[in-house]
Protein backbone atom coordinates (compact mmCIF):
# COMPACT_ATOMS: atom_id res chain seq x y z
CA UNK A 1 0.00 0.00 0.00
CA UNK A 2 1.32 3.44 -0.93
CA UNK A 3 1.63 6.09 1.80
CA UNK A 4 0.00 8.51 -0.64
CA UNK A 5 -2.77 10.74 0.71
CA UNK A 6 -5.69 11.98 -1.36
CA UNK A 7 -4.34 13.83 -4.40
CA UNK A 8 -5.23 17.53 -4.54
CA UNK A 9 -7.03 18.85 -7.62
CA UNK A 10 -4.13 21.21 -8.36
CA UNK A 11 -1.74 18.27 -8.54
CA UNK A 12 -4.10 16.38 -10.83
CA UNK A 13 -4.20 19.40 -13.16
CA UNK A 14 -0.43 19.81 -12.93
CA UNK A 15 0.18 16.21 -14.01
CA UNK A 16 -2.29 16.62 -16.86
CA UNK A 17 -0.32 19.64 -18.11
CA UNK A 18 2.95 17.74 -17.66
CA UNK A 19 1.68 14.84 -19.76
CA UNK A 20 0.50 17.20 -22.46
CA UNK A 21 4.07 18.50 -22.77
CA UNK A 22 6.02 15.27 -22.23
CA UNK A 23 4.87 11.88 -23.47
CA UNK A 24 5.83 9.32 -20.83
CA UNK A 25 3.34 6.67 -21.90
CA UNK A 26 5.98 4.32 -23.33
CA UNK A 27 8.12 4.27 -20.18
CA UNK A 28 8.11 1.34 -17.74
CA UNK A 29 5.93 2.09 -14.69
CA UNK A 30 8.52 3.04 -12.09
CA UNK A 31 10.71 4.86 -14.59
CA UNK A 32 7.64 6.83 -15.59
CA UNK A 33 6.88 7.58 -11.94
CA UNK A 34 10.40 8.89 -11.33
CA UNK A 35 10.57 10.95 -14.54
CA UNK A 36 7.17 12.48 -13.95
CA UNK A 37 7.82 13.37 -10.32
CA UNK A 38 11.16 14.96 -11.12
CA UNK A 39 9.58 16.94 -13.97
CA UNK A 40 6.66 17.90 -11.72
CA UNK A 41 9.02 19.00 -8.94
CA UNK A 42 11.15 21.13 -11.26
CA UNK A 43 8.47 22.24 -13.77
CA UNK A 44 11.04 21.32 -16.42
CA UNK A 45 10.07 18.71 -19.05
CA UNK A 46 13.64 18.55 -20.35
CA UNK A 47 14.47 16.26 -17.42
CA UNK A 48 12.73 13.57 -19.46
CA UNK A 49 15.75 13.33 -21.73
CA UNK A 50 18.35 13.74 -19.00
CA UNK A 51 17.45 11.07 -16.47
CA UNK A 52 18.95 7.59 -16.75
CA UNK A 53 16.71 5.01 -15.07
CA UNK A 54 16.90 1.25 -14.73
CA UNK A 55 13.50 -0.32 -14.11
CA UNK A 56 14.89 -3.39 -12.36
CA UNK A 57 16.96 -1.20 -10.02
CA UNK A 58 13.94 0.98 -9.27
CA UNK A 59 11.88 -2.11 -8.46
CA UNK A 60 14.60 -3.42 -6.16
CA UNK A 61 14.95 -0.07 -4.44
CA UNK A 62 11.22 0.32 -3.97
CA UNK A 63 10.88 -3.20 -2.61
CA UNK A 64 13.73 -2.58 -0.17
CA UNK A 65 12.20 0.68 1.06
CA UNK A 66 8.78 -0.90 1.51
CA UNK A 67 10.45 -3.74 3.41
CA UNK A 68 11.99 -1.25 5.83
CA UNK A 69 15.49 -0.84 4.43
CA UNK A 70 17.37 2.20 5.77
CA UNK A 71 17.40 5.31 3.59
CA UNK A 72 20.67 7.23 3.72
CA UNK A 73 20.89 10.76 2.34
CA UNK A 74 23.99 12.85 1.88
CA UNK A 75 22.52 16.03 3.37
CA UNK A 76 19.60 17.24 5.45
CA UNK A 77 17.81 18.92 2.55
CA UNK A 78 17.31 15.60 0.76
CA UNK A 79 15.97 14.05 3.96
CA UNK A 80 13.54 16.94 4.46
CA UNK A 81 12.14 16.38 0.98
CA UNK A 82 11.38 12.70 1.57
CA UNK A 83 7.99 12.96 3.20
CA UNK A 84 7.21 9.38 4.15
CA UNK A 85 10.41 7.97 5.64
CA UNK A 86 12.91 8.64 8.41
CA UNK A 87 16.45 8.85 7.10
CA UNK A 88 20.08 8.68 8.12
CA UNK A 89 21.78 11.95 7.16
CA UNK A 90 25.38 11.10 6.38
CA UNK A 91 26.92 14.53 6.87
CA UNK A 92 25.37 14.81 10.35
CA UNK A 93 26.87 11.59 11.70
CA UNK A 94 29.22 11.86 14.70
CA UNK A 95 32.87 12.36 13.85
CA UNK A 96 32.36 13.47 10.25
CA UNK A 97 34.08 16.82 10.64
CA UNK A 98 37.08 15.18 12.29
CA UNK A 99 37.24 12.44 9.65
CA UNK A 100 37.18 15.02 6.87
CA UNK A 101 40.05 16.94 8.45
CA UNK A 102 42.09 13.83 9.13
CA UNK A 103 41.68 12.38 5.64
CA UNK A 104 41.77 15.65 3.69
CA UNK A 105 38.37 15.01 2.09
CA UNK A 106 35.16 16.99 1.96
CA UNK A 107 32.65 16.71 4.78
CA UNK A 108 30.19 15.26 2.27
CA UNK A 109 32.61 12.48 1.34
CA UNK A 110 33.46 11.89 4.99
CA UNK A 111 29.77 11.59 5.79
CA UNK A 112 29.34 8.89 3.18
CA UNK A 113 32.40 7.04 4.48
CA UNK A 114 30.96 7.13 7.99
CA UNK A 115 27.52 6.04 6.80
CA UNK A 116 29.00 3.10 4.89
CA UNK A 117 30.48 1.85 8.14
CA UNK A 118 27.02 1.91 9.71
CA UNK A 119 25.14 0.57 6.65
CA UNK A 120 27.42 -1.76 4.69
CA UNK A 121 24.55 -3.69 3.11
CA UNK A 122 20.92 -3.19 2.22
CA UNK A 123 20.42 0.55 2.54
CA UNK A 124 19.04 2.73 -0.26
CA UNK A 125 21.24 5.79 -0.87
CA UNK A 126 20.02 9.19 -2.09
CA UNK A 127 22.72 11.69 -3.06
CA UNK A 128 21.44 15.10 -4.10
CA UNK A 129 24.03 17.66 -3.11
CA UNK A 130 27.77 17.04 -3.41
CA UNK A 131 29.45 15.18 -6.27
CA UNK A 132 32.19 14.17 -3.81
CA UNK A 133 29.58 12.26 -1.79
CA UNK A 134 28.57 10.21 -4.81
CA UNK A 135 32.19 9.67 -5.83
CA UNK A 136 32.93 8.35 -2.34
CA UNK A 137 29.97 5.98 -2.42
CA UNK A 138 31.13 4.61 -5.78
CA UNK A 139 34.66 4.21 -4.38
CA UNK A 140 33.34 2.34 -1.34
CA UNK A 141 31.29 0.04 -3.54
CA UNK A 142 34.27 -0.69 -5.76
CA UNK A 143 36.26 -1.59 -2.64
CA UNK A 144 33.56 -4.02 -1.52
CA UNK A 145 32.62 -1.92 1.49
CA UNK A 146 28.98 -1.39 0.61
CA UNK A 147 26.19 -3.23 -1.21
CA UNK A 148 22.92 -1.57 -2.06
CA UNK A 149 19.68 -2.25 -3.93
CA UNK A 150 19.59 1.32 -5.29
CA UNK A 151 21.58 4.54 -5.50
CA UNK A 152 19.70 7.73 -6.35
CA UNK A 153 22.68 9.64 -7.69
CA UNK A 154 21.58 13.16 -8.57
CA UNK A 155 24.17 15.59 -7.15
CA UNK A 156 24.41 19.06 -8.64
CA UNK A 157 27.43 21.10 -9.65
CA UNK A 158 29.74 22.31 -12.39
CA UNK A 159 32.73 20.56 -10.78
CA UNK A 160 32.69 16.78 -10.66
CA UNK A 161 28.96 16.19 -11.00
CA UNK A 162 28.91 14.77 -14.53
CA UNK A 163 31.99 12.67 -13.79
CA UNK A 164 30.59 11.24 -10.54
CA UNK A 165 27.32 10.27 -12.20
CA UNK A 166 29.12 8.71 -15.16
CA UNK A 167 31.28 6.74 -12.70
CA UNK A 168 28.14 5.54 -10.95
CA UNK A 169 26.74 4.19 -14.20
CA UNK A 170 30.07 2.68 -15.25
CA UNK A 171 30.36 0.90 -11.90
CA UNK A 172 27.25 -1.11 -12.70
CA UNK A 173 25.56 -0.19 -9.44
CA UNK A 174 21.74 -0.26 -9.47
CA UNK A 175 20.97 3.41 -9.90
CA UNK A 176 19.00 6.33 -11.20
CA UNK A 177 21.13 9.26 -12.33
CA UNK A 178 21.28 11.96 -14.97
CA UNK A 179 23.77 13.01 -17.61
CA UNK A 180 24.11 16.76 -16.99
CA UNK A 181 25.40 19.02 -14.22
CA UNK A 182 21.84 19.43 -12.98
CA UNK A 183 20.61 17.76 -9.85
CA UNK A 184 19.97 18.78 -6.28
CA UNK A 185 18.16 17.88 -3.11
CA UNK A 186 14.69 18.48 -4.51
CA UNK A 187 15.07 16.15 -7.48
CA UNK A 188 16.82 13.44 -5.44
CA UNK A 189 13.97 13.54 -2.93
CA UNK A 190 11.47 13.52 -5.78
CA UNK A 191 12.95 10.30 -7.16
CA UNK A 192 12.68 8.61 -3.76
CA UNK A 193 9.14 9.88 -3.25
CA UNK A 194 8.17 8.54 -6.66
CA UNK A 195 9.09 5.06 -5.51
CA UNK A 196 7.38 5.40 -2.14
CA UNK A 197 4.17 6.80 -3.63
CA UNK A 198 3.96 4.57 -6.69
CA UNK A 199 0.98 2.24 -6.85
CA UNK A 200 3.06 -0.34 -8.70
CA UNK A 201 3.30 -3.63 -6.88
CA UNK A 202 6.69 -4.27 -5.36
Amino acid sequence: MSPRATVHAIEVESYAILRSRLDTSDLPPLTRAVVERVVHTSADPSWGGDLVCDEDALRAGRAALLDGAPLVTDVRMVAVGVTARPTTIAIDLPGVRELAAAEGITRSAAGIRAAVRDHPAGAVWAIGNAPTALAELVRCAASGLVRTPLVVGLPVGFVGSVQAKAALRSAGLPAVSNRSERGGAAVAAAAVNALLYSEESA
